[in-house]
């Protein structure tokens, strides 16, 4: 039986393998583009349905299948600080700006948090003439503090 993160890799070599798209397996699956990438990528357990449907079209086995259903153990970073390029600059802005968004949620919002679990994510090129800007939009439910 696959791991979770053996399954995720598989998917990144079938993916280049088919040609299949994040969007395409996110339209097959019915869920959003950003929970079926994380899903894929080990993040979220997937119903049976779903995992077949995904398996399916990365041509992946019964073991992917499993995989896929599994309850993962979340967070996906090797390091405390992490390495990659693109997943370091998102570091770097919740450590510039991170005290900033808090601080606007406490004033808008009082006091309280922004759920990672009830969330939604968005990201999307834009284009612009001095060169094409990431949207990346963090949807989290307002959770205030019960004391």
């Amino acid at each position: 039986m696959l791991s979770k993160s053996e399954a995720a890799e598989a998917v990144r070599r079938a993916k280049v393998r088919t040609g299949v798209t994040w969007a395409q397996l996110a339209e097959a699956v019915g869920k959003p583009l950003a929970w079926t990438t994380a899903a894929l990528l080990g993040q979220h357990p997937m119903r049976e349905e779903e995992a077949t449907t995904a398996a399916a079209l990365l041509e992946l086995g019964d073991d992917a299948v499993l995989a896929f259903q599994l309850q993962p153990t979340r967070g996906a970073l090797d390091a405390a600080v992490p390495v990659d390029p693109t997943i370091y600059r998102l570091y770097e802005v919740v450590q510039v700006y991170g005290p900033t968004i808090k601080e606007l949620i406490h004033e808008q919002c009082g006091d309280g948090i922004m759920s990672a679990i009830n969330f939604r994510l968005d990201v999307r090129r834009v284009p612009d003439p001095a060169g094409d800007r990431v949207v990346v939009t963090l949807d989290g439910k307002y959770l205030p503090y019960q004391w």
